[in-house]
């Protein structure tokens, strides 16, 4: 087995995408991600192949990914919220194009410049489709830096095999905080790009990677065939964690480091002879709809946890259908919700007390 080292969040990511494949990094310094692009600068240009480079800007630096992710390889950038904001257009013409990469959002508080300390209020912009029309990200939510490191593989191999951008959704307080990880001994995934435009050497058919369809019916076309590869990572895809579910009465939605504090909050209130219990989507897009639906059909009502004024919840209640009442507690401005305040929300719906 691999021996443990301990590693700050934003610098296990680094590693995970250097050792799933990642040759190609492109980005721009800005907190709370900045160690994450400072730990590529060290190591990428020691490996064969492998091309570090800081954009002027992130609208740079998100072009530089298309253009490499089109060449066929395994490209990536990382970012904070308000780069992330600058990258969208950006991140649109890449899902236009069809074209895999990964994309990390070390999230910190909003709107505009908002400020520096842990948020998960980019979960719209993220699971709603980075910029305009109507694409889709495949998006993963970790709650410890161990989950990083794992969920890198994943979303390159997945981004790959479905032709889709495809997000690490992480915060300031994953992306700061050290834990002991072990890197999975796991060989990177590279499947053949026939459809890369990296050279056809006379052997096969020139490959152009566009986003631009003039004829409204070719258009239409390319919108339905992703439609189909939505619909089939919807089905396939989903993911989320239960803790303490099997006899819960109610239960604690909550991904990300929010589920952590929530976690703590479960145990206080099975102390107090509450039964509750914690969904954690992983993916956040596509979302567990099918299993949070199944479990409301056994309880009595649902507290959604966010980092956020309520974004997450309308998932949530969208996947309940109406099976059982769902409840929001959450804060803002970079604060993190504490134990103790989501344990008073768990007692209040317990007594009945649901809006």
């Amino acid at each position: 087995m691999s021996e443990k080292i301990l590693m700050k969040g934003n610098e296990a990511l680094a590693e995970a995408a250097i050792r799933a494949g990642c040759i190609r990094f492109f980005g721009y310094p800005i907190t709370p991600q900045t160690e994450l692009a400072a730990y590529m600068a060290k190591r990428l240009p020691k490996i064969e192949g492998g091309v570090y480079l800081q954009a002027e800007s992130e609208v740079s630096a998100i072009n530089m990914v298309l253009g490499s992710a089109a060449s066929g390889a395994r490209a990536m950038t990382s970012s904070s919220s308000p780069g992330i904001s600058l990258k969208a257009e950006g991140i649109s013409y890449i899902a236009g194009s069809d074209l895999p990469c990964l994309i990390v959002n070390v999230q910190r508080a909003g709107p505009g410049l908002g400020g520096i300390q842990p948020s998960q209020a980019d979960y719209w912009v993220s699971t709603r489709g980075v910029g305009h029309g109507g694409a889709r990200l495949l998006v993963f939510a970790p709650n410890s830096v161990q989950e990083v490191i794992d969920l890198v593989f994943d979303a390159f191999e997945l981004a790959e095999k479905y032709r889709i951008p495809a997000m690490i959704l992480s915060d300031g307080l994953l992306g700061q905080m050290m834990e002991p990880v072990v890197f999975p001994d796991r060989a990177p995934v590279l499947l053949e790009k026939p459809w890369a435009a990296n050279g056809h050497r006379d052997k096969r058919n020139k490959n152009i990677i566009n986003s631009l369809y003039l004829q409204a019916s070719e258009l239409e076309e390319k919108v339905r065939q992703r439609e189909l590869r939505y619909r089939e990572i919807e089905e396939k895809h989903s993911k989320a964690s239960e803790y303490m579910m099997d006899d819960a009465e109610y239960a604690v939605v909550s991904y990300g480091a929010t589920s952590r504090v929530a976690g703590s909050a479960i145990d206080a209130a099975r102390e107090k002879g509450i039964r509750v219990g914690l969904i954690r989507p992983v993916t956040l897009w596509p979302f567990p709809s099918k299993q949070i639906f199944e479990k409301s059909k056994n309880l009595k009502g649902i507290l959604a946890v966010e980092m956020s004024s309520g974004q997450m919840v309308d998932d949530v209640r969208l996947a309940v259908n109406g099976n059982c009442p769902v409840n929001f507690f959450g804060r803002t401005g970079g604060i993190i919700p504490t134990p103790m305040e989501i344990l008073s929300e768990i007692e209040k719906m317990s007594k009945g007390d649901i809006k």
